[in-house]
């Protein structure tokens, strides 16, 4: 009777569960806009916080793309944890593995764990087992390495946070910005403060032009995808006799989160925190349908794209 008592409590709880999740999709999926775009190769992969708090947690992936989706090969280190599993490839799964089966074995004939005591027991066992191997595997195991099994030497590591004599400075003439320095290794290019004035004045020109319905400013600062997108949005709000109006536009910090390049191609994936006047205004009386007329800040990832010697172009947004 106990038993099932706990058998349907439990019912209850993950049907209420699927429920909560359910609902988090929908209001996740309801948000329109929110993410599109594309960040090459790495459009499916979250986006790394940055060293302040400009974006203090990871960011979820690009959601609405045309980018393909590959299959990718796991890093070296997925690659083994997946081998080893739950228990482990080596000494200490073996260890862990035994008990656990010993343990089952005798359960399932009688001579198990013995109880609620023979239970408590074995758990004890197995936790101290495990922070001991923990301990050892810490002080005796191999330092970390890359993906390609290259060893991160600190020295180089330290060089590279502080922006001096790394590879991804010697990449660039100019001399990397204070946000490449905090983002290390993440930084393969070599941001510049020029960058970072471009994506700056890229904040305010798309809101500008987006405002103005500019659409020949809108295709001169973004890629074909995120054009695309915009000029959707824009005649949606047409069709219902509305405008989007974006104005007093300023950034209030910004950092950047990686950069990198593919083949002839440099990202750069940045985070804007900024502060606007978003409103929604009837397009034939002007009165405010939605939004206030009033600075709200935001956070918002942002990447760009430029060929070798080109232009740096919007090609995602991220909230």
């Amino acid at each position: 009777m106990f038993a099932l008592r706990n058998f349907r409590l439990t019912a209850v709880f993950l049907s209420l569960l699927a429920v909560l999740t359910l609902a988090g999709v929908d209001a996740a999926e309801a948000r329109g806009g929110g993410s599109f775009g594309s960040r090459g190769m790495r459009t499916f992969q979250t986006v790394p916080q940055t060293q302040t708090q400009t974006l203090p947690r990871n960011t979820a992936p690009v959601t609405n793309t045309t980018t393909p989706r590959k299959a990718t090969q796991p890093a070296a280190g997925a690659q083994q944890a997946q081998r080893n599993g739950m228990f482990g490839g080596g000494l200490g799964g073996w260890i862990m593995g035994g008990l656990l089966f010993g343990g089952l074995f005798g359960l399932m004939f009688g001579t198990g764990f013995g109880g609620i005591g023979g239970v408590l027991a074995l758990v004890i066992q197995l936790a101290v087992l495990a922070f001991l191997l923990r301990w050892l595997f810490r002080r005796f195991g191999a330092q970390p390495q890359t993906a390609n099994g290259a060893r991160y030497e600190e020295t180089t590591l330290r060089r590279d946070w502080q922006g001096g004599g790394g590879p991804a400075a010697r990449a660039s003439s100019a001399p990397r910005s204070a946000a490449s320095q905090r983002a290390g290794r993440r930084d393969e290019i070599g941001v510049t403060d020029a960058d970072l004035g471009v994506f700056e004045q890229r904040l305010t020109q798309l809101q500008d032009a987006y405002s103005r319905e500019d659409l020949a400013r809108l295709r001169a600062i973004t890629t074909p995808e995120v054009f695309d997108y915009l000029v959707r949005e824009l005649e949606t709000s047409h069709t219902r006799g509305q405008r989007n109006e974006v104005f007093d536009v300023r950034l209030l910090e910004g950092d950047v989160a990686e950069a990198w390049r593919e083949g002839d191609r440099d990202y750069v994936t940045t985070a804007l925190r900024y502060e606007s006047r978003d409103v929604m205004r009837d397009r034939h009386t002007g009165a405010i349908v939605s939004g206030e007329d009033r600075p709200i800040e935001r956070t918002e990832v942002w990447t760009f794209v430029r060929r070798r010697g080109g232009e740096w172009l919007l090609s995602a947004i991220q909230e």
